[in-house]
């Protein structure tokens, strides 16, 4: 089979999404010496402010698709619910990386699931709900303590609710409208980890260190590398996110976020169709970025190293920091290590990701203690 030619620097790529993931990849992109169409409906989109040009339009008009096709030589995106026209639109004149296909398992959780189920890939027990009466077979089957979610749609722990007994899973499912929803079994964590995988048009495939991630709310709020694991689960968390990209015929970056149990079980929990928020520690402790990534791979190269360069944790910074005004930003500069990424959003809100810090050091546990410290001091009076 031959090869295609890689596209090489100096022609037009384009990203459907421009929150920060897009703005993070059009600044990879344009570093590297490639053009950018940012394709977003938000006029003040933090990837459109970056990027050659912002084609302000919705996902499914028409006209802007067949532009982005027409001038693009390629197209990504930064986030799973694009639709699914939208791709095929693109796919008809341009390369669209990753494709439609691979991205549909993703887009929706009982189809996620099904397909874990159908490739061997471990998870946590789950059922389909649709109705009053599949809800009370999948208590039977599934038992609780469980969590109930929308079946589409939902991030950073919305559309959920915690079912700590049959009697509460009514009140669950109607407090999510009674939509189609999935019941998943509650495990007992060890840990959580996540692991960034990048595979090539060719099968190669390159998986960062796992990362050890703490959630708040549901929302991510620190990972950490590297994860306090041993040199054994290493390997079988790679492995698993690996065969994970391969069984989706994967081409890009792809987040596989998993599971530890206190049984040392990896159960894959779901999965991110564009760079992750836990990779977010690339852009300073890594020889190559996730974002950089994503460009390569897109545009038919190999991945990059994949090495880890220094210890380091990542905190989120949401718009909660901002309730008595803009955080004092010199406690970020002066502090040996740390390095702020802003993703030029306009209006701060509770639970909105607004950017973060990462924060090198001599080992892991020293990292996350400053990191800590640091957000601690921002989030002060």
């Amino acid at each position: 089979m031959v090869t295609p030619r890689p596209i090489m620097p100096g022609a037009t790529l384009g990203m459907l999404g421009g929150g920060q993931l897009g703005r993070m990849f059009t600044v990879a992109a344009r570093t590297m010496g490639y053009r950018v169409l940012v394709l977003d409906p938000d006029p003040h989109s933090p990837a459109g402010a970056m990027a050659d040009e912002h084609v302000h339009a919705g996902y499914l008009d028409t006209a802007a698709l067949d532009r982005l096709a027409g001038e693009c030589v390629a197209v990504s995106t930064e986030f799973e619910n694009v639709p699914a026209e939208a791709l095929a639109r693109l796919a008809r004149n341009c390369i669209v990386r990753p494709a439609g296909d691979a991205v549909s398992p993703t887009q929706n959780r009982l189809r996620e699931k099904a397909f874990f189920d159908r490739h061997g890939l471990p998870t946590v027990p789950w059922a389909a709900v649709s109705t009053p009466a599949d809800l009370k077979s999948a208590l039977a089957a599934v038992g609780t303590p469980s969590l109930l979610k929308h079946a589409a749609g939902g991030y950073d722990g919305k559309g959920q609710a915690l079912v700590d007994s049959p009697d509460g899973a009514a009140d669950a499912f109607a407090a999510l409208g009674e939509a189609e929803c999935i019941l998943e079994r509650r495990v007992t964590l060890a840990l959580e980890l996540s692991v960034i995988v990048c595979r090539a048009v060719d099968g190669t495939v390159a998986c960062y260190a796992p990362g050890q991630n703490v959630h708040v709310d549901g929302i991510l709020s620190t990972t950490t590398l590297p994860a306090a694991i041993d040199a054994g689960m290493t390997a079988r968390a790679r492995t698993v996110a690996a065969a994970t990209a391969e069984a989706l015929g994967y081409v890009g970056v792809l987040g596989v976020e998993l599971f530890v149990t206190g049984d040392d079980e990896i159960l894959v929990n779901e999965l991110a169709p564009r760079p992750h928020n836990s990779g977010h520690y690339t852009l300073d402790a890594a020889a190559t970025t996730q974002f950089e990534q994503q460009v390569r791979l897109l545009c038919g190269f190999a991945p990059g190293a994949v090495d880890l360069l220094s210890p380091v944790a990542m905190v989120n910074l949401l718009g909660d920091l901002w309730r008595n005004g803009d955080p004092d930003w010199s406690r970020v500069f002066a502090t040996p290590g740390a390095y702020l990424h802003l993703y030029g959003k306009r209006e701060p809100r509770p639970g909105r990701k607004m950017g973060h810090i990462n924060v090198l050091a001599a080992d892991a546990s020293t990292a996350l203690e400053r990191a800590r410290a640091l957000h601690a001091e921002l989030a002060a009076p």
